[in-house]
């Protein structure tokens, strides 16, 4: 019986992959277009919303892609994961993508360092609780910085402290707003992430204490 999840390298098939949401699923998205172009040899079998009514709903729908409900009316974080694993679980993801996911989970031993998150920033800066979408951009402009970006990193059980993959920069200039930064970060999301997914799959990245490392193609 093939073991789910599979350990990279991931050859026999496309990866698997989970995605989780919290908002308009602009990240997801990106996935699905990103496959049906043929540019990630992957394939999204799960999506887990946090809460009903969001824009990543109808997305996940319009593709056909099964889409689970994390729990209401969960009494603690360890009983709100396992909501959201059960279904990751049982559609044999490879791999969970947290893809604007603002709830902060619980990881079970069978999926440690087979979750990543990308992040609309450099990490360590503008990261961490009550950091996410526009808040993120204002607080760089507000700060003066002369670059930002993005972050993907694997996810641990906190915010945005998991060991960082890979990182893509962009300049911040002197008219920007938050909406036309972000507009910016979000290109390049676009592509650090199926980046990433690929080099997991390929078998590339190797954890060595906090460093991640990337190893040569073979």
């Amino acid at each position: 019986m093939t073991p789910s999840p599979r350990n990279p390298p991931i050859t026999d098939s496309p990866i698997r992959l989970a995605v989780c949401v919290s908002g308009g699923g602009t990240t997801l998205q990106n996935l699905i277009d990103q496959i049906r172009g043929r540019r990630l040899r992957a394939e999204i079998v799960q999506v887990v919303a946090s809460k009903p009514r969001i824009g990543a709903i109808p997305r996940a729908e319009a593709a056909g892609i099964p889409l689970a409900l994390a729990s209401r009316n969960a009494a603690s974080a360890a009983e709100f994961s396992t909501s959201v694993f059960d279904p990751i679980r049982r559609s044999k993801a490879d791999l969970v993508i947290l893809g604007g996911f603002l709830a902060i989970l619980k990881i079970p031993p069978d999926y440690h360092g087979r979750v990543i998150n990308v992040h609309p920033a450099l990490i360590p800066a503008f990261c961490g609780k009550g950091f996410y979408g526009h808040k993120v951009h204002q607080s760089a402009l507000e700060m003066g910085v002369k670059v930002s970006g993005c972050t993907v990193h694997f996810a641990d059980d906190t915010y945005d402290t998991g060991p960082i993959i890979l990182q893509r920069t962009v300049p911040v200039l002197d008219n920007d707003t938050a909406d036309t930064l972000a507009a910016r970060v979000f290109r390049e999301e676009c592509l650090a992430l199926p980046e990433a997914i690929t080099l997991y799959a390929d078998g590339r990245l190797r954890l060595d204490g906090r460093k991640v490392r990337v190893l040569p193609a073979s």
